[in-house]
């Protein structure tokens, strides 16, 4: 919270933003300052009073405050956040956002789930958010660089012999997302170095065709073990298969990695913490257009040529299944090095996965009780932007821990949470570092900081900032009175 006369993270996040009315601009700022404060509560316990309550609900029920407004001034700033970086690291992916025990809301997408006792499917209703998270190589968000909010509409059911997905061109399918997003990434990123990195849902060629021809790499697992290297649209006889052509590559190297436990659940199985030794190969070969893309008849498809890097586990303990990666970038691999550098890109995949479950179980955003999905999309446009700094200021501690605290606090913020943990000592002039402030704000939420303890995780961190927010409104009505 910042102080009478210091601006807050928010008013400089969108010192840009033009929603067509200053007043919207002006509240904007207050919901994102005041969501910060508070990142477990809802809206009217975010918010100060019932007034300012009102205020927020008109906000995200007003149809002049659009999504791409609130989101075009962020990403002009993660942008420009990027240009520090020589690379920088777009991960993109989707998670569903559900809604079902809220049978009021309006405009929700049917979304197939699960199968019930005593009927075939249970639609779930929601939202379908796809998001792209700029983050540096060394794993530190920087901010969105695009997000799309949409509901899923069912396909109608197909009664010929042709799959509706072969059918209908790659603009009309629901995967068209990738595409787009890494099209708005180039288009606001310009000239910087962004690789963009996907899981296996974007091994899609039409995906790969797009890269190269705006020039924006890419880094994606591979799914299908399609047929390379065909030398003509129909070629069926001495045909090779992808992974057939990596294993006769050379083992071009070895090296450990850390695979972390996993619980059971409906679609996947129970896993303990180990480390494997992992063998690596790289390659190239040439990826060909899908003998039945649509747009045979009105271009010639070019043939793309790619390199691929194999991740295997060659001897897995009795009982666990075998680490396996197929890696497919449009960079060049020429060595080892090459190669290593694609995998440790790769294992920060995982960095959006964890900024979800920021906004899930943190946020708790799947609560929230807006009457319609338009009112849901602003809502969540607003907490992603909010989720990304507190996702970022768990991080920035273990990725750059001597930064100056006053990039993300205010100076009463961080003048109060010093005096919180360091009693009977002055406050010094300069500005502690940033990895001293988070092991402070985790200790208000629990954190004992033991030597034998990790780092503490984004849970702790969501207690600590609820109770330095506190603290800080605290001083402010004493320094007030």
């Amino acid at each position: 919270m910042a102080g009478e006369h210091e601006t807050s993270w928010a008013a400089e996040e969108f010192a840009d933003v033009s929603l067509g009315d200053k007043r919207l601009d002006a509240r904007l700022i207050k919901i994102c300052d005041r969501f910060s404060d508070a990142p477990e509560s809802p809206i009217n316990q975010a918010c100060a009073d019932w007034a300012e309550t009102k205020a927020a609900y008109r906000f995200f029920q007003n149809d002049n405050v659009e999504v791409g407004k609130m989101l075009a001034a962020h990403r002009c700033k993660t942008a420009q956040r990027a240009k520090e970086h020589k690379t920088v690291l777009a991960l993109q992916d989707t998670s569903y956002f559900v809604y079902t025990n809220h049978p009021k809301t309006e405009g929700l997408g049917k979304m197939s789930l699960k199968k019930g006792k005593n009927v075939k499917k249970i639609y779930s209703n929601g939202l379908m958010v796809h998001t792209c998270l700029a983050v540096t190589t060394e794993g530190l968000p920087l901010g969105l660089l695009d997000q799309k909010i949409f509901s899923r509409k069912l396909r109608k059911k197909n009664t010929g012999k042709a799959k509706p997905h072969d059918c209908l061109p790659i603009e009309e399918k629901e995967s068209y997302r990738w595409l787009e997003a890494l099209e708005n990434t180039k288009a606001v990123t310009g000239g910087i170095q962004i690789v963009t990195v996907c899981d296996r849902e974007a091994d899609l060629y039409d995906f790969f065709k797009c890269s190269q021809q705006i020039g924006a790499p890419v880094l994606v697992r591979a799914n299908a073990d399609r047929t390379i290297n065909r030398k003509s649209r129909y070629a069926e006889k001495n045909v090779e298969k992808l992974w057939e052509h990596m294993r006769q590559q050379p083992d071009t190297g070895s090296y450990m990695i850390d695979i972390p436990k996993k619980s059971k659940t409906k679609h996947c199985k129970e896993r303990e913490a180990r480390t494997a030794m992992v063998s690596v190969r790289f390659g190239s070969f040439t990826l060909n257009p899908p003998r039945n893309n649509l747009k045979h008849s009105v271009e010639k498809l070019p043939d793309i040529e790619m390199h691929a890097v194999y991740v295997l586990e060659p001897d897995p303990p009795d009982g666990e299944e075998s680490i396996e990666w197929m890696l497919l970038t449009d960079l060049p691999v020429m060595s080892y090095e090459d190669a290593y550098e694609k995998i440790l890109w790769y294992c920060l995949r995982w960095r959006i996965e964890m900024y979800f479950k920021v906004l899930k179980s943190g946020f708790r955003v799947e609560a929230c009780r807006l009457g319609h999905a338009d009112r849901l999309a602003r809502y969540l446009t607003v907490m992603s932007i909010v989720a990304w700094r507190l996702f970022m200021i768990t991080l920035i501690a273990r990725t750059d821990p001597a930064t100056p605290c006053s990039t993300l606090l205010a100076d009463r913020e961080w003048k109060v949470l010093f005096l919180k943990a360091n009693r009977n000592k002055a406050i010094p002039k300069k500005p502690p570092s940033i990895g001293n402030v988070v092991i402070w704000i985790a200790k208000l939420g629990g954190y004992l900081a033991r030597k034998s303890d990790g780092p503490p995780g984004t849970i702790t961190l969501w207690r600590g900032w609820k109770r330095l927010a506190d603290l800080s409104e605290g001083w402010n009505l004493a320094d007030q009175s």
